[in-house]
């Protein structure tokens, strides 16, 4: 087939994988990534020196190279990772035995399925377009091996317009078309490479690693009023358990069955929660949630967690109160939340004898801890000095510089002395207004950790000893932008900095505006968003689902096959045109032009049949020629022309 050996059709197609599968290189292992660009170059050069690709035997070594190579990085064949791996190495080998029109067809069929394997492992609006876009130049290469005639740029202006015409029916198919959940049993159990960020435990330094990662957790948009800042803490981890060193959750929840009833208090706070993927089935709700729905359930520690799988993008509406009562303390939880790991130093036993701990009121201990901490020459740093023997006790009487996770761990600790139930609460703490699309945005950096003290008649009550040290922590969220940029704008003037600071902060804002909804009503329209949206519009069961359907699809026909119809013919030439008047006269004698017959060739068999009329024929003939390709020709040739042409009688 003239076309599988046509030069532009193998360059378009060659180049447009290349771009299909160029974001793969940061999924797949790099020696797969090497070889697929190996192979991919090897076929380029392969259109210039078609002598230098390799026979069959040598495809076949190829392949017995690219299954080993897949096996040894993977393990097998099966799962995400390796299935994209597979296909790609197998699109690269194909590449290598083009012979016929019929495998050209075959490598474009495959590239969709590796473009569309991107989606696996990134949903974002940037990398749709993206996709979009190479797609559009693949269909456009299936374009030009239709058309016989390699246009590249009239090929991907006519895959454009196909494209565009095709989007109103894709839009109509994701809103109606019946979403159904693939059976847990099918999917691969592979882990995400997106992390929450928090551990289940925490030691001195852990939560400080965070700080400078403006990677995002989770987003928030309230329906009404947001809380102020100081107030928002989003809940995660609770750590009862401490060896000295680090904290952790208990093992045994079951206690959390004979926990008395919350009593909320206050206005309460609507919210939608986005999620982002990560591996651990926590949802960090702001303190404290009081509704929520499946699959959400709240544990033993009035953590939220979710029964669905973690590493996919997921929504939660919830309902919290600031102010509530967790009401009387279980004998499990008292002795988990004074538990410690051994005999608390001299020090540490003065320090709690000097603030009251051991002969006042709980309430008072509190209050003059929080002072201690506050009055003393007490630090609050994003890079703490190492702790590794004794953190508590070097924290409090050598170093004094820390992070939120040393102030709660001290905090926490010295209760624990004063036999006074307390425990360490991990989550974030803050978030970032978009004030283009109101609603918060929490960071990694926003990760915090404060304490609970279980207070009689007020149930567990939540203090954070870092306010009392650095409180612009709680009341104003660390500038992430400010602090990564600040080597940058650092050079330019004080007034352009600050402009040009304000001009990337307002961008970045915008942009993530746009991301967040893309994720809401695209990426997150799963089956249960979609019942609920169409439910809202009055389609409440399958049948109306898909009569709707139906009736926007064949809508959609309509138009495109009007506006189709519809469309002004395209200008022709009027020599052509003249031309083609004559053909016409012509047909009566039973004759007619070849579709890729020349005007010659046409014009000997006309006078075969038309001897007597030879001469007005060639002359004709002739003016065609000369209009149509000369460079000489004139007004006056076009009029005689035209009037040859009228007199011509069949």
């Amino acid at each position: 087939m003239n076309n599988a050996h046509n030069k532009n059709v193998l360059i378009f197609l060659l180049s447009s994988i290349g771009l299909i599968a160029l974001p793969h290189v940061g999924h797949i292992p790099k020696v797969l990534s090497v070889f697929f660009y190996l192979l991919l170059s090897w076929r380029f050069t392969g259109i210039w020196k078609r002598n230098w690709l390799p026979n069959k035997l040598m495809v076949f070594f190829l392949t017995v190279c690219g299954l080993a190579l897949i096996y040894s990085q993977h393990q097998g064949v099966f799962g995400r990772n390796a299935g994209t791996s597979l296909f790609i190495t197998a699109l690269a080998l194909k590449l290598l035995e083009i012979k016929s029109e019929r495998d050209l067809y075959l490598i474009a069929y495959l590239a969709f399925i590796v473009a569309a394997s991107q989606f696996l492992y990134e949903q974002s609006l940037f990398m749709a377009a993206y996709i979009l876009f190479v797609c559009c130049v693949l269909f456009a290469t299936l374009v030009c091996i239709n058309s016989g005639k390699p246009q590249p740029g009239a090929a991907l202006k006519t895959a454009s317009i196909i494209t565009v015409q095709a989007i109103p029916m894709a839009v109509v198919l994701f809103i109606l078309f019946p979403r159904v959940e693939a059976p847990k049993w099918l999917m691969f159990n592979e882990k995400n490479q997106a992390k929450t960020g928090l551990s289940d435990y925490m030691k001195p330094g852990s939560i400080s690693d965070l700080g400078l990662s403006g990677e995002l957790v989770f987003r928030v948009k309230f329906t009404g009023a947001l809380p102020p800042p100081r107030q928002r803490y989003w809940r995660g981890p609770v750590l009862s358990h401490t060896d000295g060193k680090r904290w952790t959750q208990v093992k045994d929840m079951e206690f959390g069955r004979f926990l008395d009833k919350i009593v909320f208090k206050g206005p309460p706070y609507q919210y939608t929660l986005l999620m982002e993927p990560q591996d651990k089935n926590w949802v960090f709700a702001l303190d404290m949630p009081a509704v929520f729905a499946l699959p959400l359930s709240r544990n033993a520690n009035y953590q939220l967690i979710t029964d669905e799988n973690p590493d996919k993008r997921a929504e939660y509406k919830i309902t919290s109160y600031l102010n509530y009562n967790t009401g009387y303390i279980t004998r499990t939880e008292y002795k988990d939340a004074t538990q410690l790991a051994g005999e608390p130093s001299g020090k540490i036993k003065q320090l709690v004898k000097q603030l009251h701990g051991f002969d006042g009121a709980p309430e008072d201990f509190i209050k003059h801890l929080l002072n201690y901490f506050r009055k003393e020459n007490f630090h609050y740093t994003l890079t703490p000095p190492l702790m590794e023997e004794n953190p508590v006790e070097t924290f409090l009487f050598e170093t004094r510089y820390g992070f939120c996770s040393h102030y709660a761990a001290a905090f926490v600790y010295s209760m624990r002395v004063a036999r006074i139930p307390a425990r360490v609460v991990t989550g974030y703490q803050g978030g970032e207004l978009n004030t283009a699309g109101n609603f918060l945005e929490i960071r990694q950096a926003d990760a915090h950790a404060w304490a609970e003290v279980w207070i009689e008649g007020m149930g567990w009550v939540r203090f954070d000893p870092t306010a009392a040290v650095a409180p612009e922590r709680i009341e104003r969220n660390i500038d992430i932008e400010q602090l990564v940029q600040g080597g940058f704008i650092s050079y330019m003037p004080a007034g352009a900095a600050q402009e040009a600071f304000n001009w990337l902060k307002q961008t970045r804002q915008l942009w993530s505006n746009i991301d967040y909804n893309w994720q809401r009503w695209v990426i997150n329209y799963n089956g249960r968003n979609q019942s609920r949206f169409l439910s809202s519009l009055g389609i409440d069961d399958i049948k109306a689902m898909l009569y709707w359907m139906v009736c926007g699809i064949g809508l959609i026909t309509a138009l495109l096959s009007w506006f189709l119809l519809h469309q002004k013919q395209k200008a022709v030439d009027p020599v052509l045109r003249i031309y083609n008047r004559f053909c016409k006269k012509i047909i009566k004698q039973g004759l007619q032009k070849g579709a890729g017959e020349g005007v010659k060739d046409f014009a000997g068999r006309v006078k075969k049949k038309l001897p007597e009329q030879a001469a007005d024929i060639n002359r004709i003939t002739g003016l065609f020629i000369k209009l149509r390709y000369g460079r000489n020709a004139t007004l006056d040739d076009l009029k005689l022309f035209k009037e040859l042409v009228e007199k011509f009688k069949s």
